[in-house]
């Protein structure tokens, strides 16, 4: 499995949003109802819809964020087949960074729950794409 990070790419490439979220100085992750594994928010870009609108729903379906600020942060691209990707060609995402300011109530997917992490979690859903958009998330914020 490769990844790899891009300024930016044609927007008809990004098929995926994943976002690298924050609350009062701690980690969100989603833990779905049919895993055991923690996993960043994020998914598919419906037709029709931009990359940030397809950011925004995942973002507001699976973690219950009702208050927030979301910002992209770059393009990332995986090589290798996975559960998303049967055929293993490199397929393109948007990563953004989000903090969220209030939850509301009930989550609208299939998330079981939210979890306020004070360190990173050590059972990924997707353990060798995800740890590295954390990464490269905190290597750009260290370097502003």
């Amino acid at each position: 499995m490769q990844v790899n990070f891009y300024e930016q790419v044609d927007d008809k490439r990004l098929r995926f949003a994943v976002i690298v979220v924050r609350h009062k100085g701690k980690w969100v992750f989603c833990k779905h109802r049919e895993r055991d594994t923690y996993e960043l928010p994020g998914g598919h870009r419906e037709p029709g819809e931009s990359i940030l609108e397809a950011a925004r729903r995942e973002l507001q379906e699976e973690t219950g964020a009702a208050a927030f600020s979301i910002h992209p942060l770059c393009v990332y691209s995986v090589i290798g087949k996975n559960r998303v990707n049967e055929s293993g060609e490199e397929c393109f995402g948007m990563l953004y960074t989000a903090e969220i300011e209030t939850f509301q109530g009930q989550l609208h997917s299939e998330m079981e729950r939210v979890l306020l992490l004070d360190q990173l979690p050590t059972r990924w859903t997707y353990p060798e794409i995800q740890p590295r958009l954390v990464e490269e998330y905190v290597r750009r914020k260290n370097s502003i």
